[in-house]
């Protein structure tokens, strides 16, 4: 499995770090892109390191951490070929990855604790992309990105 690429600003480095043991107990190999420290640091930065490592195939996934997960989200989907997904439990994170094929996740380090956070990556990485009818929606999204789509509504 390619290394998974982590990301953090300075509210969610601590998490990032726990996520980054886990994750290297579990056997995978890890990319700690930072940040390292509390002082204050612009997480649009680390979502741009991380979708990098991704898109120039340097890891296979990525994985955010800020605040509230939000802002990495935003920031990350600026990219192309980047879905990513601010998830808030194992639900969401199942979701991400069965029907969106999310290839990033974010984290709210203000929202979550290691142990929730942990259970949120462990079926993240876990759950595989269901294909099919998603796979065309996935399409559809690309097509969004790449400025294709004019947002056609079938008639009811």
């Amino acid at each position: 499995m390619p290394p998974i690429a982590l990301g953090a600003d300075h509210a969610g480095f601590t998490l990032k770090d726990a996520l980054k043991a886990w994750l290297e107990r579990q056997g995978h190999e890890v990319l700690d892109l930072g940040t390292h420290t509390a002082d204050s640091v612009d997480y649009p930065d680390y979502a741009a390191a991380v979708t990098e490592a991704l898109l120039e195939g340097a890891a296979g996934r990525g994985i955010l951490v800020c605040g509230t997960g939000i802002g990495m989200a935003m920031a990350a989907n600026k990219a192309p070929g980047v879905r990513a997904a601010s998830c808030v439990d194992a639900y969401t994170a199942r979701m991400a990855r069965e029907h969106n094929d999310a290839n990033v996740l974010t984290l709210g380090a203000r929202i979550l604790g290691a142990e929730d956070a942990i259970e949120i990556v462990r079926v993240w990485l876990e759950t595989a992309f269901a294909g099919d009818r998603h796979a065309r929606r996935i399409e559809k999204v690309a097509a969004i990105e790449r400025k294709e789509h004019r947002g056609h509504v079938p008639a009811r």
